[in-house]
């Protein structure tokens, strides 16, 4: 046989060499897990370009960083401590009224803005302290830096409400450092688990974080960044566009936000049929199914996060699941009179007793907030509507599905994340990080110890009726979910809570203790929640290459500045604000989310799932989605296993659980036309126009959302919070446009059934069991 001549054989070593080298790319390009959002050919030629393999990165983040740009100076500081102040002070004095304004992060990213470059243009530069005051141009990343330390405590620190529940249902106003303690603990015990978090939901590449990219390309945007995923696309620059969209759609917003409030709920049937109950249910937008498919109101739309960050296939997932549990199942359930269901509204977020109205839970306790089991079986079981119903099971099984999911998809990669350092990260943006000294974990611990030791100060030196114990075990649930929850929420802009899983638990373990109860499910839920905020903090530094030491100080001190302002905030507002949280309060400060909360902590602490989903009692069914919910990712990984190509890789069960888990309070109106503009700009225009796509969608997101911001601050504070929101109200509101879609059966929620005076349905047979059998 001949041998092979020289020619050959240097072809074949180099045909193996090519081979070696694509497989190489491929190993670098293509993450550890199935991920149905990455195109092959797309991520190798990202990596390629040594950039990111995710378009989606690259679109809005840049693959090239300065070390030498200014990032923690006295100016990123001072602004963002500042807003810090300001913006937590506003939003927390606005959420006890309703209607309530939220300004959020995008708006305190716009005020930075032009404070930044006034302050560089007026400011002399002289020293203090060693430091300049003034170092030259606002820099990206002094805004990112001061932008985090504006919103990382922004929002109604969740503990606040623990502490208005006690002082309005329970008479109980403990001092000002029991308020600290508990607010402190429960927002920074999350951010030692975040940092820990870093190496699996911030360092790898396929943890893009979708809606940190609106972010960012509006960072990039305002200050005229360049960079390869902006493409050679001609046409408007991304500056011109993002103030065309921002003016457009602060405009637009009046109408459907005050002039014309129908377009808003644009539930067109049922102003044909106002009176039609069955029409009004199946098509209204209040109570109803929202079959009328549209809205013009982009604070709807974006309700549940923005269309154009969430990826298609995870949008997809929750449209499915949307379909089948809410125009299939709900109506199905409820047509049937399932858990006597056609009492009620089909869909709503309050309770219900026997005779069809609003459950009085003051009924139920005695004085000292403790269950009166006589009272109780002397007036009614506790009744919600079917999509209600619904939401819970839906919860139930996410939890178990976020866990059967996490062990089948990302086992490997968490593995390989834990012995991975970051210089190896397969990811320009890690490698870029990998120059700046990181945050050694022992800062972390410090920060967990001193806040565990915050709680159990709290829970011991005050009557809170809280065992130690049961604090440790909120903590090892949140510690248990954070990475598999982390990792759904870093890919699908979707977060699994906790909320009603700590509610179940706690209820069954401690009934009769609602202070316990809140404070169980605060440390459990918010633990984790705080957690993912700062890893998205994280990421969102990690794209904007902001060193990781600074990060740290400015979420640290941030989050306890706003916390401790919120508070004094409260106190001042329950001291100095006549009838504070009394349904009649003449400027509007009803405290409406204290209201739900309280009533939470009668119905899961007071009453406790025990009498709601044991067996024997009314929603005794709903426990079995925990069951569906840990077979079904199995049954979904078996079946992409079996066809690895087909669209069944797509189908992720956690996000079809959880996605639709705002109903309540959410409706159809939040995610119909979500799903239709997400198809619209995800599917179709970024499979066709992915040059337009690249360059706008994120900007054009960003524009959207900061647009309807900038105008609902202005319609509150000129329009509605002046004499009471009474402008307007006799002339340019007066008309049918902003009265028809609140004058009809969906608006009142009507039931398809009405008791007649004296009648009830549902009988104790049915739904009472002795208290002993309870308790077995």
């Amino acid at each position: 046989m001949a041998s092979a001549s020289p020619v050959d054989e240097k072809n074949s070593i180099d045909k193996e060499k090519n081979e070696v080298d694509l497989r190489e790319i491929e190993a670098v390009a293509l993450p550890d897990f199935d991920d149905p959002n990455i195109d092959r050919e797309a991520a190798i030629q990202g990596v390629l370009e040594d950039d990111s393999p995710y378009p989606e990165v690259r679109s809005a983040v840049a693959n090239t960083d300065d070390p030498d740009v200014p990032v923690s100076t006295i100016r990123s500081w001072t602004l963002g401590l500042i807003w810090a102040i300001i913006i937590a002070g506003l939003n927390q004095f606005f959420f006890f009224r309703y209607p309530s304004v939220t300004i959020t992060g995008i708006v305190a990213q716009l005020l930075i803005f032009p404070l930044g470059k006034i302050w560089a243009r007026v400011i002399p530069n002289v020293k203090i302290f060693g430091h300049e005051l003034n170092p030259g141009p606002f820099s990206i990343k002094e805004h990112v830096l001061s932008t985090i330390m504006a919103i990382v405590g922004a929002y109604s620190a969740y503990a606040t409400d623990i502490v208005a529940v006690q002082r309005v249902f329970y008479n109980q106003n403990y001092n000002f450092s029991y308020q600290w303690m508990l607010v402190m603990s429960t927002q920074l015990i999350g951010f030692s688990i975040g940092g820990i978090a870093r190496r699996f939901l911030v360092q790898p590449p396929s943890m893009i974080w979708p809606a940190n990219l609106v972010t960012c390309a509006l960072f990039n945007t305002l200050h005229s960044q360049t960079y390869a995923g902006v493409g050679n696309r001609g046409g408007l620059s991304r500056e011109r566009f993002f103030l065309y969209a921002l003016a457009g759609s602060c405009t637009w917003y009046f109408f459907p936000g005050y002039l014309f409030q129908a377009l808003s709920y644009f539930s067109w049937v049922t102003w044909i049929a106002p009176e039609n109950i069955p029409v009004n249910q199946m098509f209204g937008y209040v109570h109803g199914m929202g079959m009328s498919l549209i809205t013009f109101d982009w604070a709807q739309i974006a309700y549940i996060g923005s269309p154009l960050a969430t990826p298609w296939w995870a949008e997809a997932n929750i449209a499915v699941g949307f379909v089948v549990l809410f125009w299939i199942a709900t109506p199905i359930l409820y047509y049937t009179n399932t858990w006597d269901s056609m009492y009620m509204p089909i869909s709503g977020r309050g309770s219900y007793d026997n005779r069809a109205e609003s459950y009085q839970v003051q009924r139920i306790v005695n004085p000292d907030a403790t269950f009166n089991q006589e009272a109780y079986e002397a007036y009614s079981p506790l009744f919600i509507p079917t999509t209600f119903a619904i939401s819970y099971g839906l919860s139930f099984a996410s939890i178990t599905a976020t866990l059967t999911h996490a062990f089948l998809y990302f086992r490997k990669q968490i593995w390989t994340q834990a012995r991975r350092a970051m210089h190896e990260q397969p990811d320009i943006h890690a490698r870029l990080m990998s120059r700046y000294t990181q945050v050694p974990h022992w800062w972390y611990a410090i920060v967990f110890l001193t806040m565990f030791a915050f709680g159990i100060i709290t829970i011991e030196v005050w009557d809170t009726k809280f065992p130690v114990q049961w604090f440790i075990l909120a903590l090892v649930i949140a510690f248990f979910y954070v990475i598999p929850i982390g990792m759904i929420q870093a890919i699908t802009n979707q977060q699994v809570g906790l909320n009603v899983i700590t509610e179940l638990i706690i209820g069954y373990g401690l009934p009769g203790r609602p202070i316990a109860m809140m404070m169980f499910k605060t440390w459990g839920y918010i633990t984790m929640a705080q957690a993912l905020t700062f890893t998205s903090d994280f990421k969102l530094g990690h794209y904007m290459k902001i060193p990781p030491r600074p990060m740290f100080f400015a979420q640290v001190i941030a989050a306890a500045i706003a916390g401790t302002v919120q508070l004094g905030v409260q106190a001042w507002m329950f001291t100095n604000i006549p009838g504070m949280c009394t349904e009649d309060q003449k400027d509007g400060f009803i405290c409406p989310a204290t209201e739900v909360f309280g009533t939470a902590s009668i119905i899961w602490g007071v009453i406790g799932p025990a009498r709601q989903f044991s067996y024997g009692q009314v929603y005794y069914g709903l426990v079995f989605f925990f069951l569906i919910g840990f077979v079904t990712p199995i049954i979904g990984y078996v079946a992409n296993r079996r066809w690895p190509n087909s669209w069944l890789r797509y189908v992720n069960f956690p996000v079809i659980f959880s996605g639709t888990g705002y109903i309540p309070p959410a409706s159809a109106v939040n995610y119909v036309p979500w799903a239709i503009v997400g198809f619209i700009f995800q599917y179709v225009i970024r499979r066709r126009h992915f040059s337009w796509w690249t360059k706008y969608n994120y900007v054009l997101s960003a524009a959207l959302d900061a647009g309807v911001a900038l105008a609902v601050v202005i319609i509150f504070f000129c329009l509605q919070y002046p004499m009471n929101g009474e402008i307007g109200k006799t002339t340019v509101q007066a008309w049918w446009g902003n009265s028809v879609p609140f004058e009809n059966a969906d608006a009142k929620g009507t039931p398809m059934k009405v008791l007649a005076d004296g009648e009830f349905f549902g009988t104790w047979n049915d739904v009472h069991m002795p208290l002993a059998v309870l308790y077995l």
